[in-house]
């Protein structure tokens, strides 16, 4: 069996080294073996798992959702919808977030044409980008 080192590890996975440092901590991949000289080594079940969490990691999915991911894909026993209903969460999640930034993206597009419109190249002091960024909740709406 092949065996990696950390730094192997995180080429193959596109990772870093202290993000898989952190990932061994927080339980989402196990302890590595170690050599006598006191060095990590993986071996192809890591390389799979970290492929794994970083791809649910590259989707946005939060530390605790990888956990439960991890976790169901660990017993194939159980039905696949605990699994669909973690990702309909998540996708949940980022249509929200997909409104709250159609929101922002008009609100600074109104900002920067009002102040194209009413000041730009004149003082600063003047400047009616800077007066709407004054104003209390003239964000988002």
């Amino acid at each position: 069996m092949t065996t990696l080192t950390i730094g192997d590890l995180a080429v193959r996975t596109g990772s870093n080294v202290p993000t898989i440092r952190y990932y061994e901590e927080i339980g989402l991949l196990p302890p590595a073996d170690r050599r006598p000289s006191g060095h990590r080594v993986y071996d192809q079940s890591d390389l799979k798992r970290l492929t794994f969490i970083r791809r649910c990691r590259d989707f946005g999915f939060s530390i605790d959702q990888v956990r439960k991911l991890i976790e169901l894909a660990a017993t194939p026993e159980r039905d696949c919808n605990e699994a669909r209903l973690v990702a309909q969460e998540h996708l949940a999640s980022v249509r929200k977030k997909l409104i709250d930034l159609r929101s922002l993206e008009q609100t600074l597009d109104r900002f920067v044409e009002n102040c194209s419109a009413a000041c730009a190249g004149g003082p600063m002091s003047q400047c009616v980008l800077l007066e709407d960024l004054f104003e209390p909740g003239s964000c988002c709406r």
